[in-house]
């Protein structure tokens, strides 16, 4: 029977994965099979590690292999300071998305109760960073699809946040008759025939988060149209999209009414985040 190490498992892995994460994703994937941390895995490189645990993590290294994602393998990421355990049914959070929640919370004063909603939220990650940032907020988190609301709400569970309250319904059809202070969100902003949908990581992610029309914009559209009618005067509007549609988002907020457009770029220098505040209270 051959017997493995930690660092036999390491180089096995290293020499099966292949970009720039290769030797990041196999510390992730041999930590989640053995139930360790990677600081365990440095202090014990050369420790023998029994066949049923060898076994699982080369489940995990095929699975990478054949291009699942890492979170969807171990169950979770981070994201703001936190961790949420995912599922196929949402999205994977992404570092970029960090700016929309950055944003919003520059617009959420530490100690005054407001009412924010977070559209689509999927796992709940931009609902929960904000609510576990502003406490007093009151966060609605919204989805059109219950297996996601499921992990959310769990997430909400294990993360211990209490200001969060879920509704199941498609963008603002969710809100009823409801106004907030503000609105997020981080929508499906692809073009249905991009190539990228049937590449990489975003084959096994839920089309329905990624993609939106002919052009990518036609949840955006719905967004921005309806949102007014559910913003308070001066409350705010965050959207992220794709790097090539800041000018097509502002156009579209400005048609819809909002004051005060404009687009925010990420760490990488690429329009990531449009925004604007409501004039005044639609009817």
């Amino acid at each position: 029977m051959t017997q493995y190490t930690v660092r036999g498992l390491l180089d096995a892995a290293r020499a099966a994965l292949t970009g720039d994460e290769a030797s990041s994703e196999a510390h992730l994937l041999i930590a989640h099979a053995l139930g360790c941390d990677r600081a365990w895995l440095v202090a014990h490189r050369d420790d023998v590690v029994a066949p049923v645990l060898a076994g699982q993590f080369h489940c995990c290294l095929s699975r990478r292999v054949a291009g699942e994602p890492v979170a969807y393998i171990i169950g979770h990421r981070g994201f703001h300071a936190l961790d949420f355990a995912l599922t196929p049914d949402v999205l994977i959070p992404r570092p970029e998305t960090e700016l929309l929640v950055e944003l919003a919370l520059q617009r959420i004063p530490q100690s005054v109760k407001v009412d924010i909603v977070d559209l689509g939220t999927g796992s709940g990650a931009i609902a929960l960073a904000i609510a576990n940032a502003r406490p007093q907020a009151r966060v609605l988190a919204t989805d059109a699809s219950v297996p996601a609301l499921d992990v959310a709400r769990g997430n909400a569970r294990r993360l211990g946040i209490d200001n969060v309250d879920f509704a199941q319904g498609d963008w603002c059809a969710a809100l009823g008759q409801r106004r907030f202070d503000g609105i997020v969100s981080n929508p499906p902003y692809i073009a249905e025939n991009d190539a990228h949908l049937v590449q990489g990581d975003l084959r096994f992610e839920p089309r329905s988060a990624l993609a939106s029309g002919a052009d990518g914009l036609d949840a955006i559209r719905r967004i921005v149209r309806d949102a007014p009618r559910h913003l308070h005067a001066g409350g705010w509007l965050l959207l992220e999209h794709g790097f090539d549609q800041g000018m097509a988002v502002r156009g579209l907020l400005q048609q819809s009414g909002f004051v005060e457009v404009f687009t925010a770029r990420d760490l990488e220098d690429r329009e990531r985040v449009s925004g604007a505040v409501a004039r005044k209270a639609a009817a």
